[in-house]
């Protein structure tokens, strides 16, 4: 008979949690932001990928089956990419999460998405379908997530260059893969108004 593990330790109630290297830490420590930001991210990637799965399959299925593949190897990168960054300088792996030739994929992935799409003339505001906004909420949890390991690198110093420069162009893959959606569900996002004015009185 297989041996049941409770989900609950009772070691954190103190408000503290484990690091890989065994060392225990603040659950607000600016190493637990830098990687729990990064698994928001992976679930926000989850739900757009579940919300893509329930969208129409014409026309939508040759740019949703692409994205699909994209977002279950994001998931998987950003997986390894917590883990290193949940684990202090002295105990780190030799061979970093992710690498340039990681960055060079997304850079890829945005092209390739980026020639399908008419050129912006100015900005839009997140939104259009719902897996168009999904992929838009992504985007603002991977500039978060940016953000954060900034704050662990300047800190402690031991953030490799590529996981910031890997995140950093997440989050532009993210934002033409939301796009890419909504022109597949002819759902544009908003375009924002200079001259916007509130609605009139009813």
């Amino acid at each position: 008979m297989a041996k049941h593990t409770r989900i609950y330790t009772r070691t954190g109630d103190d408000g503290s949690t484990g690091l890989y290297s065994g060392v225990r830490v603040p659950k607000n420590d600016a190493r637990i932001e830098a990687y729990g930001t990064v698994d928001e991210l992976s679930s926000a990637i989850g739900v757009a990928v579940a919300t893509l799965s329930g969208a129409p399959s014409t026309p939508l299925r040759y740019a949703r089956d692409d994205i699909y593949k994209w977002l279950g190897w994001v998931q998987d990168k950003l997986f390894d990419l917590g883990a290193e960054l949940a684990t202090p300088s002295g105990s780190k792996r030799a061979v970093p999460a992710v690498s340039e030739d990681d960055v060079a994929a997304l850079e890829r992935a945005i092209d390739e998405s980026e020639a399908t799409l008419e050129p912006l003339d100015t900005f839009i505001h997140p939104g259009g379908s719902l897996p168009g906004a999904m992929l838009h909420l992504a985007r603002t949890i991977c500039r978060r997530a940016e953000r954060r390991a900034l704050t662990l690198r300047d800190r402690d110093g031991d953030v490799d260059p590529i996981a910031i420069r890997f995140l950093n162009r997440l989050s532009d893959a993210l934002f033409v893969w939301a796009r890419a959606t909504n022109a597949a569900l002819s759902e544009p996002e908003r375009r924002w108004r200079k001259e916007s004015l509130a609605p009139e009185r009813r």
